[in-house]
């Protein structure tokens, strides 16, 4: 057995239902921007792997593109000081912008991204995370789209990691505890 898997308490959402729910997600997308050619923005690290499994389930055409922010350190909650590792480099003035995220705990991330975005000046800006954790919430936070609501509990896989690892697990499961403390 995979030394990773190992590594999980629990698996919350399997390959299948994560794929299910990216799809469902996808054509409310296509649904709504059916005239329009939105730019997805992918936040790095985390979320490259629901960006790329996100854009091939939208049937409209869309622009890719991403910003790498840090905010995690090598902990496992935000530090809530936001650095800008990698800018855009598509201009976004007068257009759709859909930022894709991995994850939201604090949410003080998003508002800064979404703060930073609006400064280029897009016609529109919504925002779509896999995974909402409310409880870790310290700010009012809304989305647009979102794939499940997850407890306050320390999850890896599908592109989420800890300390660079376990991102290559093809599903969504809570880290042992013992692992991280």
């Amino acid at each position: 057995m995979n030394q990773m898997n190992c590594d999980i308490s629990a698996v919350l959402f399997d390959e299948y239902r994560i794929q299910t729910r990216i799809r469902e997600i996808g054509l409310e997308i296509s649904n709504e921007y059916q005239d329009r050619k939105p730019i997805l923005i992918g936040i790095l690290k985390g979320g490259f792997i629901f960006l790329a499994d996100l854009v091939r389930s939208i049937s409209i055409p869309v622009e890719v593109d991403f910003l790498a922010i840090s905010s995690y350190g090598a902990g496992t909650s935000s530090s809530g000081v936001v650095k800008i590792r990698k800018d855009i480099d598509l201009d976004i003035s007068g257009r759709d912008v859909i930022v894709v995220e991995d994850i939201v705990d604090s949410g003080l991330s998003l508002q800064y991204i979404k703060d930073y975005l609006w400064q280029h000046k897009p016609s529109s800006l919504r925002t779509c995370v896999l995974l909402d954790k409310p409880e870790a919430h310290k700010i009012e936070v809304h989305f647009d789209y979102v794939g499940f609501e997850v407890q306050n509990e320390f999850v890896v896989g599908y592109g989420l990691d800890f300390a660079e690892t376990y991102r290559n697990l093809p599903y969504i499961g809570i880290l042992k505890e013992e692992l991280y403390q």
